[in-house]
């Protein structure tokens, strides 16, 4: 059992005991080597940073020269220990700061710094608990600075890290994506008073307007008004009141509309103006409601104001005064929509809270220069985004006594990620096909498919790992956990940004790592690998000796049977454990024939009757029979033709797809067997490269930068993407500079009957920037 630290009636008026289980909030603190504190006016941010031991599963080629080694076995699988950067984020109230500073004294192992990097108003304040709890000398940085670098750090890596809030829609939280140059941006930081910050690059910003008007006159009169002490209690009181008890408006003064100035009739013409004249007394909740959107108004007019004259679109709102409070969403969203006419979107931030904590954390850690890497948030570590609403949010208020505590973790990626070249328009770019957030029948069922497949995953985490005895008490613990956030999903679909088919496959991969099992499915690919490798000579002989249009149409029909071999998909994993004997040939019979639900395939067999592409670019999927036997022979067939490819494989695991490694050492193989791979891998005319994802779904627009410079280099005419993950749940409708192939088989019933299909059918999507859309579509959203 986890040791508890139990803090005992603090002074806080949230008198109450909580528990701190330190696996599940002062995460890996033993291999802290770096700190920083932002500490407010009643929340303390502490930022460090972690090394992570965690088990890797890594391939190697057998040297089949030496008379040990079996001939049927292509490569070992070994699982070896790797240690990466990890950043941990936690925020808490002041009140619990004296005990958590004891816990984390306490349980400081290997930290090798002197120094704690600290900011807010409150460093000062308690820089002497820090010095002596800690032992490290605490080095104060600008506040402004600190909140600068945390915003521009999140906004570079956390996908849909901004979001529009709109409190009636169906989906309150509207993710945006965001623009791959985040700059220029204006800021308006909303603590006391309010600060607007130009922010033109990483380090030029100016302070360039402000207002005494801010967070602190809000509670200041709040409390004047309606006697309560605490800025949470007094925004619920706000929302639940009604203002236009006490505002006065347009109609109360002229009895309707203005029509000659464009003033509707309920309109705030004088805030607080009835209680001039009225003689009754005011509710607090209409008091409170009333002063909300007095100082909301005039923080929304200023704010336009500013935009408008340095020509910004681009506004974020942060500081104490937002905090995720729907109540002060909603009346800045109103007021930046009324004064702009709705040109201009009051945007928010996810983790708004933690961008003095990470800036300062960045200020302490320059010497290692974070900002050359990408990070990515490890979904495992991080509580997501949460209402701090009661209503909105029961699960919060029931997090087993660790309330007033939230997480967020970002792992540091091996590669730098980056753009896909080839898109139209990268600022547009949605990955994801379908929006869970936005589809609720889409939203249950894929939440309730996800949970009922739970116990296969964990089968799977074990057989992965027969010889270790423990595996089986880790893989309950993944179950736990996993099942845990789809929980919370189920009541916050906006916990991480957009809840897609992508996210739900990501949170499971990264709940797997987290309790080392890195590669459950290495076994059966090493197996799939094996057996197809053995058919590949009778297969690539067959194609040669069909007729030119025959060919085509069975390269293609391969590479869709192949795509059938996803272990990902129950439909299909049901299958292959009942009948081992299903093979490539049983996948063909089962596709759906011509035509298929989506069919370019007349247009682009007249693509191929003109002149070659230049170089292909193709991102792959399973392996086994799909990279073997369905993805080499129409590679093979694009090199006979005179066309370059670049094959663009995972960085690393996720569910049976195959990785850039495994992929390495299969292509050896088949060049060995095959004298088109072998001469397209000496004259450089075959290149493999990692796509710098560890996902069965694909971003385009966080890709391994050396992919996009080989992209580049070898001027790519043709993106080939295959498979129901990446060009089903995510780039369906993504749109490229170039000729794009998307070819998958749906095997998902659900999915299926829900586009029009059946089990098996087939989506087989050509485009060409240059020519107008095939109409042989079909819409992937419900209409």
């Amino acid at each position: 059992m986890a040791e508890c630290v139990r803090v005992e009636g603090s002074s806080h008026s949230m008198d109450k005991s909580i528990t701190l289980p330190p696996d599940e909030i002062f995460r890996n603190l033993e291999n802290a080597k770096r700190f920083a504190i932002d500490i407010g006016g009643s929340l303390t941010k502490l930022a460090y940073y972690s090394t992570v031991q965690h088990k890797v599963a890594k391939v190697r080629s057998f040297d089949h020269t030496a008379k040990e080694v079996p001939s049927d076995k292509l490569y070992e699988i070994s699982v070896q220990e790797e240690i990466t950067a990890r950043l941990h984020f936690i925020k808490f109230e002041n009140a619990y700061i004296e005990t958590c500073l004891d816990f984390i004294k306490d349980h400081l192992v290997n930290t090798e710094t002197k120094v704690i990097k600290a900011t807010g108003g409150g460093a000062h304040k308690f820089k002497d608990l820090i010095e002596k709890k800690l032992g490290l000398k605490v080095d104060k940085e600008d506040e402004m600075t600190c909140l600068i670098k945390g915003c521009n750090f999140v906004l570079k890596n956390i996908p849909h890290e901004a979001f529009v809030y709109a409190k009636h829609a169906d989906s309150e939280f509207r993710f945006q994506n965001t623009h791959p140059d985040i700059f220029p941006y204006l800021l308006v930081n909303i603590g006391s008073g309010v600060s607007i910050v130009k922010v033109e690059s990483e380090d030029k910003f100016e302070r360039i307007g402000g207002s005494s008007i801010g967070g602190g006159t809000f509670w200041g009169l709040g409390a004047l008004l309606t006697k309560t002490k605490r800025f949470d209690e007094l925004l619920q009181l706000a929302s639940k009141g009604q203002h236009t008890s006490v505002d006065m408006l347009v109609k109360d003064i002229y009895g309707g509309s203005y029509g000659s100035l464009g003033l509707t009739g309920d309109l705030i013409a004088s805030s607080f103006g009835k209680s001039a004249t009225a003689d009754k007394d005011f509710s607090k909740e209409d008091m409170a409601k009333s002063l909300l959107h007095m100082i909301s108004n005039d923080i929304g007019q200023l704010a336009c104001l500013y935009a408008k004259l340095h020509n910004l679109s681009r506004v974020y709102f942060g500081g104490f005064f937002i905090r995720g409070h729907p109540v002060t969403m909603h009346t800045i969203t109103y007021s930046i929509n009324f004064f702009t006419k709705g040109e201009v979107q009051a945007l928010f931030l996810r983790h708004e809270g933690y961008l003095g904590a990470i800036g300062a954390f960045l200020k302490g850690a320059e010497e290692d220069n974070p900002n050359q890497y990408s990070w990515g948030e490890n979904y495992a570590g991080s509580s997501g985004l949460m209402s701090v609403s009661p209503d909105i949010n029961p699960m919060q208020r029931a997090r087993s006594g660790t309330f007033p505590f939230d997480m967020l973790e970002m792992d540091r990626l091996e590669r730098q990620l980056v753009n896909l070249p080839l898109l139209q328009d990268a600022s547009s770019y949605i990955p994801d096909t379908v929006d869970l957030t936005e589809d609720a029948l889409a939203r249950e069922y894929w939440l309730s498919c996800f949970e009922e497949a739970l116990d296969g995953v964990v089968k799977r985490a074990v057989a992965s790992q027969p010889d270790i005895p423990e595996a089986a008490e880790r893989a309950e613990k993944f179950r736990q956990k996993y099942r845990h956030k789809l929980q919370t999903l189920r009541h916050q679909p906006f916990a991480y940004g957009s809840l897609t088919v992508r996210s739900l496959l990501d949170t499971r991969e990264h709940c797997l790592n987290e309790f080392n099992f890195p590669d459950p499915y290495s076994k059966i690919k090493q197996r799939e690998n094996d057996v197809a490798l053995k058919y590949y000579q009778k297969a690539v002989k067959s194609l040669e000796e069909l007729s030119w249009e025959e060919r085509q149409f069975a390269l293609v029909r391969g590479v869709l049977a192949g795509n059938v071999f996803d272990w990902g998909a129950k439909a299909v994993s049901d299958v292959l454990e009942s009948d081992p004997e299903f093979g490539f040939e049983e996948a063909k019979r089962q596709l759906q024939e011509r035509p298929w639900l989506v069919d370019a395939y007349d247009q682009w067999i007249e693509r191929l009757k003109g002149p070659p592409h230049k170089c292909a670019l193709f991102f792959v999927d399973n392996s086994g029979m799909d990279i073997i036997l369905g993805v080499m022979p129409f590679v093979r067939e694009l090199l006979c033709r005179g066309t370059e490819v670049v094959l663009a494989s995972n960085s690393g695991p996720a569910l049976n797809d195959v990785t850039n490694g495994e992929l390495q050492i299969l292509t050896e193989r088949i060049a060995a067997m095959d004298p088109v791979i072998q001469s397209g891998l000496k004259e450089d005319r075959l290149t493999l490269v990692q796509s710098g994802s560890s996902s069965p779904c694909l971003d385009l627009s966080r890709l391994d930068k050396v992919l996009a410079m080989v992209v580049r280099e070898r001027q790519t005419d043709l993106v080939i993407i295959e498979g129901m993950g990446r060009a089903i749940h995510t780039n369906y409708y993504a749109m490229l500079t170039c000729e794009s192939l998307k070819m998958a088989v749906i095997k998902n019933s659900w999915l299926a009957d829900r586009l029009g299909g059946k089990l098996f059918s087939v989506v087989f999507k050509y485009e060409d920037p240059t020519r107008k859309p095939s109409k042989d579509t079909v819409a992937l959203t419900p209409s």
